[in-house]
């Protein structure tokens, strides 16, 4: 029985470095898209301005740079931070996603002038700066609606048309092509006065891709490294304009395994789906918690239990680019409040600063963790435990990188076909070196890393 386990296992094993290798062919005969070279070991950092710091302020956020260059984080999110609408606004202080003016700072954060101090400090340590932009829908007493009436979607009866439970905004109506053309002016804004290197941007998949197409050819004439993050899974989206996209569908798996609903084996799935359907060079960004997810979900501990430290791991590994989210380098077990202040704790209880920073160290140091592009192949390493432990390697010019994770709340013991991680490697985090091994004992959601 063993036997014909290992041999199902090499033909699958198989299947997926033959996936690898015709995914490289296209990669090289893919021009569609390069990313800036400053992507392709990247790690991004969500800012909540908000609820960053007592003052909630620019200025105040200022002071936590030194920290973050020393964590290393290398792509700076910045939630929106333009001026919040009032009507039919949410909470006491609203939702950044509600946009009142397009190239308004949101007096809540300070002046155009300290974000642009705050860019250009960033910029100075290293670091790059995105901003959130919300294309889909202002605020519902935004300056459009007044001076552009004609430019929003309407319901039956003529009111400004709202999507989901999103009562405090305005859906933009797309078939309007002045309306277009302003949207990218005020993109093109924010690059031209305060030196951006790109966007995330919101619901990308509610809006047209020839918008975000234009958008792009009009973006990268003002700074052609520009950097592109899709809110959204949608494959056309990064054909040849966006970077990088959420890996959605991932970020779920990983909750239903933490949660005994799945196996391994849906994450296996997941990302065979994700390499099938987008374009090699296309960047999947994955994430244990974001603004959303800690808000209306709960924390990653919340989710994912004693597994949120393996799973935080697993995102480092696989091809493509992680995200930290503010507060989870110092473990925050508590879900921000979205539309009122609520400062976030700073006090770092269980040493998530230093597993962040060698996480980050970690991905920086070994070439075989690049992202799409320039990525290591991914070669699965077969074992007796498939449902609970995934064992795979990624190589790249010499370098490689051995991973083991036990997925499950059991001790499992798990043999390999042949020896692991083989001669000369030393382990993470600690860099002593180990020994090859056929069978090693993992407890519940324990990972083992090795590189050489």
């Amino acid at each position: 029985m063993m036997k014909k386990i290992f041999l199902l296992l090499l033909i699958s094993a198989l299947l997926i470095a033959c996936g690898n290798q015709n995914r490289s062919q296209e990669k090289e005969n893919d021009v569609q898209s390069t990313h800036p070279e400053w992507v392709y070991n990247a790690v991004i950092y969500e800012v909540n301005t908000r609820q960053y710091t007592p003052e909630g302020t620019f200025n105040a956020f200022s002071a936590h740079l030194p920290r973050l260059e020393e964590l290393g984080v290398d792509i700076l999110w910045f939630m929106p931070v333009q001026s919040i609408g009032e009507e039919d606004r949410k909470g006491l202080l609203g939702s950044y996603y509600s946009i009142k003016n397009y190239t308004e700072i949101n007096n809540e954060f300070g002046t155009l002038a300290d974000f642009k101090a705050v860019v250009k400090q960033a910029q100075g340590l290293g670091m790059k700066v995105i901003l959130d932009w919300v294309a889909n829908h202002t605020s519902r007493d935004a300056l459009w609606v007044d001076t552009h009436p004609d430019w929003y979607v309407r319901d039956s009866l003529g009111n400004l048309n709202v999507m989901y439970d999103w009562t405090d905004i305005a859906q933009l109506d797309y078939s309007v092509a002045e309306m277009r053309e302003e949207m990218i002016e005020a993109m093109k804004f924010w690059i031209r006065e305060t030196g951006i290197d790109g966007f995330r941007c919101d619901v990308a998949g509610e809006i047209p891709t020839d918008f975000w197409e234009a958008a792009k050819d009009s973006l990268t004439r003002l700074n052609p490294d520009i950097f592109m993050l899709a809110e959204a899974e949608k494959p056309a989206l990064n054909e040849s304009v966006f970077d990088a996209y959420y890996a959605w569908d991932f970020h779920h798996k990983m909750n239903n395994v933490a949660q005994g609903k799945e196996t391994v084996d849906s994450l296996r799935v997941s990302l065979q789906r994700m390499n099938d359907r987008f374009p090699p060079h296309a960047i999947p960004m994955y994430f244990t918690s974001n603004h959303d997810e800690n808000s209306w979900n709960g924390t990653e501990f919340e989710r994912m239990g004693e597994a949120a430290k393996s799973f935080a791991v697993l995102t480092y590994m696989l091809p493509g680019i992680p995200l930290v989210y503010s507060g989870q380098e110092v473990g925050l077990n508590r879900r921000l409040e979205f539309f009122e202040k609520d400062i976030i704790e700073w006090e770092d209880k269980g040493g998530f600063s230093d597993f962040y920073k060698e996480l980050n160290r970690f991905k920086r140091k070994n070439k075989a963790l690049l992202a799409q592009e320039r990525d290591g192949e991914m070669t699965e390493i077969p074992n007796d435990c498939t449902e609970k432990v995934w064992s795979f390697k990624r190589v790249n010019n010499g370098n490689e990188v051995v991973c083991v994770f036990n997925f499950s709340n059991e001790t499992v013991n798990v043999q390999f076909n042949g020896n692991v991680p083989g001669e000369g490697f030393s382990s993470f985090p600690d860099t002593s070196q180990v020994l090859p091994v056929e069978e090693m004992e993992l407890k519940p959601w324990e990972y083992r890393i090795y590189s050489k």
